[in-house]
């Protein structure tokens, strides 16, 4: 039915099914009058809740390519994607690892294809709202709502609007058109990662309502001294359940945090260590200390 009634619209049409046969999937319809596809990839994440997205490269055509001011094509890439839906805290990690991957595929995308930076458009269900984790890390990598753009809503007006119901009966805004200026500022990629996990990793100890000194006695557990060992920080990650779940962080992911905590390569973390792990923004604190130089700036944050 969509197929033929976009066609005869003048639409292109490219599907891609959830993987393990799940019945459903994405739909992306581009208008052949104003866009032409150069190419179209498929991402498979390949992961527990069978999600996918698409990317397509496209080139603008008439009407937009009349406000051209020289003979540069103009184009962008688009993904479509719908996240997995957080039935629970314990499915954050895997929310945002599905961004991450689409972020790492269309920069390898870009770098593949020997592209300049270019205008990306990300578009879907993300399943979650302006106060998740999903968002500040988009927004850190330089990504704006092109809803909140529109009506010149911050970050902070969370409650300003309404894209569906979904299947628990709550309303919620949480279908998003994120645009990305190729000219923006945009942190490393996997400095926002960290990042994320740091304040998902800091959101878990509040909700636990434990304080500072006593965050800092749990991930100690029983070492024999006045720091955090390794074994401790694994243990706090798994009760925290960002571990210990086939869709928790892997001993990958565990160790390259880890690297980024033991500022000092001791081997363990002391309090103030933990105290930088628990500030809001790592890589702020570390541009706010006097007489850090730079090659240990360039050392933590690439």
């Amino acid at each position: 039915m969509y197929d033929k009634r976009l066609g005869d619209a003048g639409y292109n049409n490219f599907k891609l099914a959830r993987t393990n046969n799940r019945g459903d999937g994405l739909l992306t319809a581009v208008h052949k009058d104003y866009f032409k596809v150069i190419a179209h990839r498929e991402l498979l994440f390949n992961d527990f809740g069978d999600r996918v997205a698409q990317l397509l490269h496209v080139e603008l055509l008439a009407p937009f390519a009349q406000c051209r001011t020289n003979n540069v094509r103009q184009e962008m890439l688009i993904v479509n994607t719908h996240l997995l839906f957080p039935h629970d805290s314990s499915f954050s990690m895997e929310r945002l690892r599905q961004v991450y991957k689409i972020l790492q595929y269309v920069d390898s995308y870009q770098k593949e294809n020997k592209l300049n930076p270019l205008p990306i458009i990300l578009c879907g269900d993300w399943n979650g709202s302006k106060r998740g984790h999903i968002y500040k890390f988009l927004r850190s990598q330089g990504f704006v709502s092109s809803y909140d753009t529109a009506h010149q809503y911050t970050d902070t007006d969370a409650q300003k609007w309404v894209s569906h119901r979904n299947h628990r009966g709550n309303i919620c805004g949480v279908d998003f058109i994120w645009l990305l200026n190729p000219n923006s500022y945009r942190k490393l990629l996997k400095t926002s990662w960290r990042n994320a996990i740091f304040s998902m990793f800091k959101y878990q100890l509040r909700r636990a309502s434990l304080t500072e000194k006593d965050a800092f006695a749990f991930l100690k557990a029983d070492s024999d001294g006045d720091y955090i060992t390794y074994a401790g920080f694994c243990e706090a990650l798994r009760q925290l359940n960002l571990i210990g779940q086939c869709y928790g962080l892997t001993a990958e992911e565990i160790n390259d945090l880890w690297l980024q905590a033991d500022i000092d390569g001791n081997g363990v973390l002391d309090y103030n260590e933990f105290q930088v792990l628990t500030l809001s923004d790592l890589q702020n604190f570390y541009c706010s200390l006097p007489g850090l130089s730079y090659f240990l700036f360039v050392y933590l944050f690439t």
